[in-house]
């Protein structure tokens, strides 16, 4: 019987250590890793390597972790929101009605391989290239730490949908229905949630929780599977049904480490599928193009929905790429031949390039919302969705920006001092309101976000201090250069995890950084010391 283990060959250390060199020298030219990764795929592929069962395995494992880790977080009422089911509808329709005319009339101009599609083939080829990488967008996200930001729920509610309408595709294009055994799944998945959520409790922390997280999302994807559902599908239930417990985040952190390293093989087996002659190449620039139009109209629908302009300018931009379902489709169209065999080539690189070009791109997408920002604004609502109105923050002396635990300390010390006028801000709406409700006075926003500054008035406002408190280090910088930038005189006091990373947040503005660790320990040892003199006087 063969197993994951008995799968490895001895070539495999030798590209993953290649994965790495690549993914170095990525990082230090100041690109994600994972552009280094397609690079070290398709060199690999130059020179004549091909992919093995293990590392099919490995990216096979880290899509499965990738899409329990976003059930985890995974919020139903996110998915019925207006401004997420209806731009991703309007959205997938209108581009796969305009790739699928495209090809066609390509196809009629006389460029090869357009003119062997069919209109079946262009509709399923139309259907494929409206999806968004799943795998590539919450990767940014996990990076940036924008993960429950108003742009990163947006755009994860908008791959959700798009894996709803996927998982419909592959039933019916499969000739496979879900067997009669689904529905008892389902219920009984309804009914055994309270004992999932109890025996989560009862876990605890470390190794114990690792392995209980690995338990549900690989054997989630193999129920469904079992019963001719997607497998990809029962992984995201399974962690949907952890959602709302309080260690779901714990969970979500416990396996990241795992899903990055999992996720290397996938980037990896992408760039390893093949380089591409004149003729595909040719085909993947022309398809390629397409980007803008699809990135163009996420923005436009976002915009008509109610959201504000950065945050449609941030998430159009991150949904602007080919998703690897395109590669499924392709090879469903083969199977029944209804393509050729270089379609299959043709999807691979314009997936594998679209991840590289949308990589740089969101690198810089704060930047081109900064010198556009006016342009782009003539295209925003004049209605504010609920919880999105602008903030007054007349009479407020101190704003403690990340309302965690830190950010909720902070609030409470100062509050013990006598200071009144404070006001926290967060861009978890859940947080917001659990905050709120006890007692501290918060309003939703993104401070690391150009217009949250932009909406506020440099010249009349009378904050003293601005305590940086999100747990993402880049965050914190980017906050305070913006808190600058927008005018702001007074002090910036920032929190890091890391002493490398105290320098560059000084530059960005910082007057003092914190080590939250360090000062965890200072204040033990001083309530310490308190006890002992007290003790001691007793």
């Amino acid at each position: 019987m063969e197993t994951l283990f008995s799968s490895i060959e001895y070539k495999d250390p030798v590209w993953i250590t290649i994965a790495f060199i690549f993914g170095f020298f990525s990082k230090q030219a100041g690109l994600p890793p994972l552009v280094g990764f397609l690079i070290a795929g398709f060199t690999l592929n130059y020179l004549g390597a091909e992919s093995g069962n293990f590392l099919e395995e490995m990216a096979d494992l880290g899509i499965t972790l990738l899409l329990f880790s976003i059930g985890l977080k995974l919020r139903i009422q996110e998915l019925l929101r207006v401004e997420v089911w209806g731009v991703t509808l309007i959205h997938m329709l209108s581009i796969s009605i305009f790739i699928t005319v495209s090809l066609l009339l390509l196809g009629r101009a006389g460029f090869p391989l357009f003119g062997e599609l069919t209109l079946t083939s262009a509709m399923m080829l139309g259907f494929a290239l409206s999806f968004s990488s799943t795998v590539f967008v919450v990767k940014v996200l996990d990076g940036r730490g924008d993960m429950l930001s108003q742009y990163g729920r947006l755009a994860i509610g908008v791959l959700i949908v798009q894996d709803i309408a996927a998982v419909v595709f592959i039933g019916v294009s499969d000739a496979k229905v879900p067997s009669s055994w689904a529905a008892g799944v389902i219920a009984l998945l309804v009914i055994g949630r309270p004992v999932l959520l109890k025996l989560f409790s009862m876990v605890g922390r470390g190794e114990l929780q690792v392995l209980f997280g690995l338990v549900l999302a690989i054997g989630g994807a193999a129920l469904f599977d079992a019963v001719d559902m997607k497998g990809d599908l029962g992984a995201l239930v399974f962690g949907m049904l952890l959602a709302n417990h309080p260690k779901s985040g714990e969970l979500a952190k416990s396996l990241f480490s795992l899903k990055e390293l999992f996720l290397i093989a996938f980037f990896l087996n992408i760039g390893m599928a093949g380089l591409p002659d004149a003729t595909v190449l040719g085909v993947v620039i022309i398809l390629l193009v397409v980007l803008l139009f699809k990135t163009g109209l996420f923005f436009l629908l976002f915009s008509r929905f109610r959201v504000r302009t950065h945050s449609a300018n941030s998430a159009s931009i991150l949904l602007g790429n080919y998703s690897e379902f395109g590669l499924i489709v392709s090879v469903i169209a083969v199977s029944q031949q209804w393509m050729s065999q270089e379609w299959l080539m043709v999807i691979a690189v314009l997936v594998a390039s679209s991840f590289a070009i949308s990589s740089v791109v969101n690198n810089f997408s704060d930047n081109f919302y900064s010198r556009y920002q006016d342009r782009l604004k003539k295209f925003e609502h004049g209605k504010r969705l609920p919880g999105d109105e602008d903030i007054d923050l007349s009479g407020i002396h101190y704003l403690i920006c990340g309302m965690g635990r830190v950010g909720s300390g902070a609030f409470d010390y100062l509050l013990e001092q006598g200071h009144k006028n404070l006001l926290g801000l967060d861009f978890d709406g859940d947080v917001v309101k659990l905050q709120n409700a006890n007692g501290r006075k918060t309003h939703f926003a993104n401070v690391s976000s150009p217009e949250f500054w932009s909406r506020m008035d440099a010249k009349d406002n009378k904050i003293e201090w601005v305590m940086l408190c999100v747990p993402n280090s880049n965050a914190n910088e980017i906050a305070a250069r913006l808190a600058r930038q927008w005018g702001y005189k007074g002090l910036i006091c920032a929190t890091t995890k890391y002493p490398d990373e105290e320098a560059r947040l000084i530059a960005a503005g910082a007057d003092a950084v914190f080590n939250i660790y360090a000062e965890a320990g200072a204040g033990l040892a001083q309530n310490v010391q308190q006890i002992c003199n007290i003790t001691t006087k007793g």
